[in-house]
């Protein structure tokens, strides 16, 4: 492994290995070996984006009953191609190289996972998303 490499994984947090086992798909051992770790410690950094994405949307989100503010996540997620080619450069952006050319080979299925992964971890936190006013 390069220095690069060495380097990512050294500042990524551990997960427990009980999400991974011998039986699992290539993309579900990608998926707790790489996108897990990486999605974990970009957490401070998607929320900000998250709440930077509500500010250009006008704070609307902050006018949404609970149960909408989930679906809007979700929704905005899927639908706003900009905003979630961006949510993804900063997971992929943590890529050590081998984990790039093992996604490169099925990237279509990773970035499912990836995005289903980043879209359950906001509505975990919703109450982070507050606007700062209200806080």
């Amino acid at each position: 492994m390069d220095s690069r490499s060495n380097h990512l994984m050294g500042i990524r947090p551990n997960i427990r290995q009980s999400l991974l086992h011998d039986d699992m798909s290539t993309e579900e051992r990608f998926q707790n070996q790489t996108l897990r770790p990486i999605i974990k410690f970009q957490n401070t950094l998607l929320i900000e984006v998250y709440k930077n994405y509500i500010r250009k949307h006008k704070g609307a989100f902050y006018n949404l009953s609970m149960e909408k503010r989930l679906d809007h996540i979700e929704k905005s997620i899927q639908k706003d191609i900009k905003f979630r080619n961006s949510l993804k450069g900063i997971v992929i952006g943590q890529f050590t190289l081998e984990e790039y050319q093992t996604y490169i080979l099925n990237s279509s299925a990773l970035n499912k996972r990836m995005m289903n992964m980043v879209i359950e971890r906001l509505k975990d936190q919703v109450l982070l998303l507050e606007s700062e006013v209200l806080v």
